[in-house]
């Protein structure tokens, strides 16, 4: 038998192994959260964001026919995710990562460092190096290559709960909030160059050429094209936040056009899958 197979029969039984007390983790992370501002939006945002991502990364691994100890880690990805952003909020009053820190390494550095913050959420160490891979390559351009097969599904799983529901985010929390800007500045903005050569590519938009409120507008609209399971694309389907943000109603002609294309192009990615 070979190394690989050996590696890969050794994983399988530590999930097998491995179940996660989720009213436990829920505890923790409620008790955690209550030591920011309930009253700022940006937190109140990043609360529901993790309980929808959890839930949305259990529906994926179900569509997936994963065992339940490995739906209940990928919920637990989806719980531990955004730990980052209640301190970047804190510190840098700020979603925007170029602006602040980048919440991925962040948070499991508050998680897996000296703090070991998750210690306080499971009591087995077993599955620490899978979280942690997961958590910090939750918001990353692409994930590493020399991550094994199972490591790197979870990661897709996490990643694609955490588009989709981004979606959702910007459709019902004001822009302004998630951008720092005006909403002037947001309806009148418009798309960089840069922005469209990427989304032309069916691909996401790299944080280093977005510059404007328009530009994450189609950075985030773009996500679409990086979904890897067909059940992400159907959740993302069913709830209607992409059509939502479609209709932007942005005054700027050029970033109008922008948004048809992409709204074109993602709509034929659709009706082909």
């Amino acid at each position: 038998m070979s190394n690989i197979n050996i590696q890969e029969q050794d994983s399988v039984a530590v999930a097998a192994s491995f179940i996660v007390d989720e009213q436990k983790v829920k505890q923790v992370f409620a008790a955690y959260t209550r030591n920011y501002n309930p009253e700022d939006p940006k937190i109140a945002l990043k609360i529901e964001h993790t309980y929808k991502v959890a839930e949305i990364c259990r529906d994926i691994a179900s569509s997936l026919d994963l065992c339940e100890e490995d739906q209940q880690i990928a919920w637990l990805t989806g719980m531990l995710h955004d730990v980052g952003r209640f301190e970047q909020i804190r510190i840098y009053d700020t979603f925007v990562d170029s602006k602040s820190v980048d919440h991925a390494q962040f948070g499991a550095d508050l998680l897996f460092g000296n703090e070991r913050l998750i210690e306080r959420f499971i009591d087995s160490r077993q599955l620490d190096e899978l979280v942690e891979i997961a958590i910090r390559e939750h918001n990353k351009f692409r994930i590493r290559i020399d991550i094994d097969e199972r490591t790197a599904m979870f990661c897709n799983i996490l990643r694609d709960a955490d588009k989709v529901d981004i979606f959702r985010v910007n459709v019902e929390t004001p822009m302004e909030e998630i951008y720092n800007c005006t909403t002037e500045e947001l309806l009148n903005s418009d798309v960089s160059p840069e922005v469209m050569v990427q989304a032309r590519n069916h691909q996401a938009v790299t944080r280093d050429v977005k510059k404007t409120p328009a530009d994450f507008i189609v950075g985030h609209l773009a996500l679409a094209f990086e979904l890897v399971y067909p059940r992400s694309l159907a959740v993302a389907l069913e709830q209607g936040y992409l059509n939502k943000l479609f209709d932007f109603p942005t005054k700027n002609p050029h970033a109008r056009e922008c948004i048809d294309e992409i709204k074109n192009e993602i709509s034929e990615r659709l009706s082909c899958s």
